[in-house]
């Protein structure tokens, strides 16, 4: 890790923190020497950082601290610069581009060297010949999903079997090329998760959902653990 990209990470350790940390502690999570986290401590503390404490006793914030806006490490700009790529890739075309709009708002903001971690990064994600065009209805069930509207679906399962339901989306996941929305199914009155691409007509309703404390992603994701 470059020293500049520790100096910010022990930064936002201990603002996360909010109370004193030892050397050693702060060493023991950067994965270095406590005697590099002196040397450290000092050089914030004569760079200006309100950083109170001594060797023996421990360092604390004195006051709020703001590190500068969008200072990432090169590791944290790599996954960025995938996460991005693979969300052109996966998602639907509205989702793309919403993407590709944060990539250049960052690049317009990042410091010249980070600017160009981000744009050159060599981690890369394709869209496989075989593997299919995002599913049409996806863009609509984020907008449902967002608003808190109920969606109509004609859905035909994988068994073959056709039926008609009225859901509240409540959270969409990717399996590769799969795309499943998780949710609180009128006609079950349960939680039930369906593939995107076995809707077969949809339509986004006026009405709007709000989920009770049984009826939550949450709550959907608990019953997964115990399962």
């Amino acid at each position: 890790m470059r020293p500049a990209d520790r100096l910010f990470r022990i930064i936002q350790l201990m603002r996360a923190g909010g109370r004193a940390m030892t050397a050693a502690e702060i060493a023991a999570k950067m994965e270095v020497a406590p005697r590099t986290i002196y040397r450290d401590m000092e050089h914030l503390i004569a760079s200006g950082a309100p950083i109170e404490g001594e060797r023996g006793v421990g360092y604390m914030l004195r006051e709020a601290f703001d590190a500068p806006p969008l200072t990432f490490t090169f590791e944290q700009l790599e996954a960025l610069a995938f996460g991005l790529r693979a969300v052109e890739m996966l998602g639907d075309p509205r989702l793309g581009q919403a993407a590709r709009e944060a990539r250049d708002k960052m690049l317009g903001l990042l410091p010249p060297e980070h600017a160009e971690r981000l744009s050159s990064a060599p981690i890369h994600a394709f869209r496989a010949s075989a593997q299919p065009e995002p599913p049409e209805c996806l863009a609509d069930i984020r907008t449902a999903l967002s608003a808190r509207r109920k969606v109509w679906i004609a859905y035909h399962s994988l068994a073959g079997e056709r039926s008609q339901r009225t859901v509240w989306p409540l959270a969409l996941s990717a399996f590769g090329a799969i795309w499943v929305v998780t949710t609180w199914c009128e006609t079950r009155n349960d939680f039930r998760d369906f593939r995107l691409d076995r809707v077969e007509a949809w339509k986004v309703l006026a009405d709007r959902f709000e989920p009770g404390p049984h009826q939550t992603y949450a709550v959907y994701l608990a019953g997964l653990k115990l399962g």
